[in-house]
């Protein structure tokens, strides 16, 4: 099955526009319902309730319609505030993947339940490697501009999709990353340094793997672009790659083995994972 342009399996860099979020989802729907239920028989009105947590009585009565998805920050809130008794923070997960596009939702659980996962990529850093802040610059540097609710709803999703790293059975898990990547210090120094320091850190785990490919290597099996690999629990194998507004899911067997060739020769070509560290700490010796 190959998809067509747009049809994204990980919107680290899916071009504004092309599947939007759909507010009107079910999951919003259901979870607008409960919260004015908890809401209503709390005694209070929008106004109070925006009082205790800090929201306008218009952002609430748009969480409540499901017409806006709501950060994680506000569901935990807002389930203590009304004594929901965790029915409102059980929704979370299923809350934020709401404003993905509908064709995303079933990809992002089919990572979230991958027994492989393996990545090279090319611009910036892995979405499952980065860290609170560098995401925040990623999307804030989208054009067309994303406006700051949007930014705060996917970071907060992109983050959540890191529960993958806390998932037992864990994962079988490898990063290949180009070196230019590393040394762009997206969103500035302070920034490129905590995220310097959060691939020395999910690199200690057993399960993982990360690898970086110097600039310096003559050859290089990966020039057509970045790309991942997944292998789920029933024993699927998908590839994905992307390249600008055009991207591909693919799960026939010839060009997802052909993709599994290539990046067994990318790993090959890059840095050890012990020689990458120590070149990772070598960039923020630089810093």
């Amino acid at each position: 099955m190959v998809r067509g342009p747009g049809d994204a399996l990980d919107p680290d860099s899916r071009v504004e526009g092309a599947g939007s979020p759909e507010p009107g989802a079910g999951i919003l729907r259901v979870f607008g319902r409960q919260l004015k239920r908890f809401r209503v028989r709390a005694g209070l009105e929008r106004v109070e309730f925006g009082r205790r947590t800090g929201y306008a009585p218009s952002t609430i009565a748009a969480y409540e319609q499901g017409k806006r998805v709501p950060p994680p920050k506000f569901i935990d809130l807002a389930d203590k505030t009304l004594d929901a008794g965790g029915v409102l923070s059980e929704m979370k997960e299923e809350v934020a993947r709401a404003q993905y596009p509908a064709f995303f939702r079933d990809a992002a659980r089919l990572e979230a339940e991958a027994v492989e996962l393996h990545a090279y990529d090319t611009h910036v850093v892995k979405g499952l490697l980065q860290t609170e802040e560098y995401a925040r610059a990623v999307f804030t540097m989208r054009r067309p501009l994303l406006d700051e609710e949007t930014i705060e709803q996917r970071v907060a999703a992109r983050l959540l999709r890191q529960g993958i790293f806390a998932r037992w059975p864990a994962p079988l898990m490898s990063f290949v990353i180009e070196e230019a990547a590393l040394r762009r210090p997206i969103g500035g120094a302070e920034v490129h340094r905590g995220q310097l320091e959060q691939v020395l850190l999910v690199a200690q785990k057993r399960n993982v793997e990360i690898q970086v490919m110097p600039l310096q290597r003559e050859e290089h099996a990966g020039l057509s672009g970045p790309f991942t690999l997944i292998e789920t629990k029933t024993g699927q194998r998908i590839a994905y790659a992307e390249v600008q507004k055009s991207s591909h899911l693919y799960t026939e067997r010839t060009p997802v083995r052909e993709l599994e060739a290539q990046y067994g020769i990318i790993r090959a070509q890059a840095l050890t994972p012990r020689e990458s560290m120590a070149f990772v700490e070598g960039l923020l010796g630089e810093l």
